[in-house]
């Protein structure tokens, strides 16, 4: 049945099929009321006949759509229509970790580690919430262009595995990454989520699933039976730890993997910190429950073989009354012989079969409910557990999330329906409240003491080694958090040890580029600083000197000067005097109407000019012009130039005078080299 171009809901328009999987078709369509793309994923016609799958379906839906977090694809809206059972999801730009397996191949392990580690956030968040995925791969992982890792498909898979676990002979769902639990049909619980994890962190780091064969039933027998080669044997670059936590996650026995999520995130961010570390706890079967069983003495040994000797006299006499006249009802009747013989050979299975049912039945304890115990204080906890006729493990340690008094977690966890026998143990831990510790001060200690220090006060150092010149190695240079900050009790110490002075050599770095020498330098471990002088005979920009001599070892991070050739451009001004402005200038004769005389004419007075340009405040030219001609052209103005290097700063001053040595006009003007073109008098 294809949707394209349908509304349903009345509300989301379907634009294209983007997806198919097992049990839905996933289509991108556009919400029409709040005017935004999303995910339509369809439920398979051949499952919407099943009422119970359909129920549990939209059960699981609805509380996958209370799950808020960052690497959790977001559930906006559950629905049916004409039979049309749909879930409306964010819509991810991005590719499946499978597509990105299968075109990298093997990926990087601290990227591997980053994409695992925010799987595992998604997993905390829905355990915490009940619900388990049971359908963890790399086909349900998608990674956004932004790097982030987002899980789908919560809550439906879980509707699967406990409805219909098949469809038409085929097990939905991958069982590549299936727990032993889920392969042989069994109960799955969220220690099942982590063992696929597990499953998912090997093929990313190995380019390969830890079980393949031929059918799906070989591949189940595999994950039940198997031990899977060491990822590391298969990737020697993998870190030790992460081996250890992938080993830890894929174990066989529940009580061997990983108890919860947030155990696992423990482990995924210590081996980000310190990957070749040996922090992975694994345990065995050393502590599997042992019976008490009662010795026999020799008297009771005795006693149990008369009394059997007693019983077969007995069943000897009452057979051998009755023998003859058996013997006469079947000559009498020969075909009753076959008779009873058959009807015996029937009988034989069925009383068998009930028998043996009735005596499991007789000896099988009764199915009580697991109470969630997590939250209650000691004595509700007790009260519940003794009203559900079970016994409880108390353990105590500091928590700063939970109350002091009350549950932190059980073993098992609780989830919803699920069973224990009666009178079995559960282990719950409670808190003890914040364990607060005082950050001790190493600073200037010895590594081994300092490390001796933070561990007495029940913390963890973490050694971080940095060049000193200052500091005499082994010697802690600094620390993170400071002395006497308050932190819970568990959290890492940083401490900063001092490894010594490391000595570089200098390289000759004269007449390269300013750019290519400081990378050079730079990259050796020094710090370079830089002035500029000017060399017309060398290229502009290369560096003329350097402070330290080729050749020459000094400490790490020792300062460096070179010394870079920078030509400054030469750029002129054009100087405009306007003489017949200043001097009056020169008037042509007028003839009076009413005068017989000729006309009189003004004439351009005589005046002497000087013109001093001084750049910096040093006089760098002089220029004179003296008895101006009473021609206009030639007394209108007098240009000049001026040249300077760009950026400096001339001051014009222009100085005119009468013939017998008095001012008639003085000014002076300012002008930048490269900013001004022009100065006008």
């Amino acid at each position: 049945m294809n949707l394209e171009g349908r509304l349903i809901g009345n509300r989301y328009e379907i634009l294209e099929i983007i997806g198919k999987g097992g049990m839905a078709t996933v289509y991108k369509a556009q919400d029409k009321i709040l005017k935004r793309y999303v995910a339509v994923k369809v439920l398979r016609e051949e499952f919407t006949t099943d009422e119970e799958f359909i129920r549990r379906f939209n059960t699981e839906a609805q509380s996958a759509a209370s799950l808020a977090h960052q690497n959790i694809v977001s559930i906006y809206d559950v629905g049916s229509e004409d039979g049309i059972y749909y879930i409306v999801m964010e819509l991810i730009q991005g590719k499946t970790l499978k597509q990105i397996i299968d075109e990298d191949g093997v990926l990087p392990w601290k990227w591997s580690l980053d994409i695992a580690i925010q799987i595992a956030s998604a997993l905390e968040v829905a355990h915490k919430n009940n619900i388990v995925h049971r359908d963890i791969k790399p086909h349900n992982i998608i990674i956004t262009e932004d790097g982030i890792a987002k899980v789908t498909d919560f809550g439906i898979a879980k509707a699967v595995s406990n409805s219909t676990i098949t469809a038409f002979g085929t097990t939905i769902g991958s069982v590549h990454y299936f727990s032993p639990e889920h392969a042989r049909g069994g109960y799955t619980d969220a220690k099942s989520d982590l063992y696929s994890l597990g499953v998912v962190m090997y093929e990313m780091l190995t380019g390969r699933v830890p079980f393949d064969a031929d059918t799906p039933v070989s591949i189940a027998l595999k994950h039940m039976q198997e031990k899977p080669i060491e990822p590391i044997k298969l990737n020697p670059s993998i870190p030790y730890s992460v081996n250890k936590i992938i080993m830890k996650a894929m174990e066989k026995d529940l009580n061997l993997r990983y108890q919860s999520a947030t155990e696992m995130l423990k482990d995924l961010n210590m081996a980000l910190k310190n990957p070749e570390g040996d922090f992975v706890r694994t345990s065995s079967n050393d502590m599997a429950y042992t019976q008490r069983i009662d010795t026999i003495s020799e008297e009771e040994l005795k006693q149990a073989e008369q009394n059997r000797n007693k019983e077969d006299g007995q069943f000897q006499n009452k057979t051998g009354k009755g023998k003859d006249k058996k013997e006469g009802f079947f000559k009498k009747h020969p075909a009753a012989k076959y008779i009873i013989i058959a009807i015996v050979l029937i009988l034989i299975p069925v009383v068998g079969f009930f028998g043996t049912q009735a005596i499991l039945n007789a000896g099988r304890t009764k199915d009580v409910a697991l109470p969630n115990f997590v939250e209650m204080t000691r004595e509700e906890a007790e009260r519940a557990a003794e009203e559900a006729k079970l016994q409880l493990n108390i353990s105590e340690e500091f928590n700063s999330d939970v109350e002091k008094g009350k549950v932190i977690s059980q073993e098992p966890p609780f989830v919803e329906g699920y069973t224990v026998k009666e009178n079995s143990t559960v282990n719950i831990v409670l808190s003890k409240g914040e364990n607060i510790k005082e950050v001790p001060k190493v600073i200037g200690e010895e590594q081994e003491k300092a490390e001796e220090m933070i561990k007495e006060a029940e913390l963890e150092p973490e050694i971080v080694e940095e060049a000193s010149s200052k500091v005499e190695a082994g010697i802690v240079i600094r620390q993170d958090p400071e002395a006497g900050e308050e932190i819970n009790a568990g959290e890492t110490v940083i401490v900063y040890v001092s490894n010594g002075t490391k000595q570089i050599t200098m390289e000759n770095v004269v007449g390269q580029k300013e750019a290519d020498a400081k990378k050079t330098l730079t990259d050796l471990g020094f710090e370079v600083k830089v002035e500029y002088s000017e060399d017309t005979s060398k290229d502009n920009g290369v560096v003329l000197e350097q402070s330290i001599s080729s050749g020459t070892s000094v400490d790490d991070g020792s300062e460096v000067t070179l010394t870079v050739n920078k030509i400054v451009a030469t750029k002129s001004i054009d100087v405009v005097i306007n003489l017949k402005k200043i001097t009056g200038g020169y008037t042509e004769p007028v003839q009076d109407p009413n005068s017989i005389e000729p006309p009189t004419t003004t004439e351009s007075p005589t005046v002497n000019v000087e013109v001093n340009y001084k750049i910096n405040g040093e006089v760098v030219k002089t220029e004179y012009s003296s008895n101006i001609s009473k021609n206009e052209e030639a007394y209108r103005t007098a240009n000049s130039s001026i040249s300077g290097k760009e950026g400096e700063t001339v001051n014009i001053e222009l100085i005119v005078t009468n013939p017998d040595g008095t001012d008639k006009y003085q000014t002076s003007k300012s002008a930048t080299f490269g900013t001004d073109t022009t100065v006008n008098f």
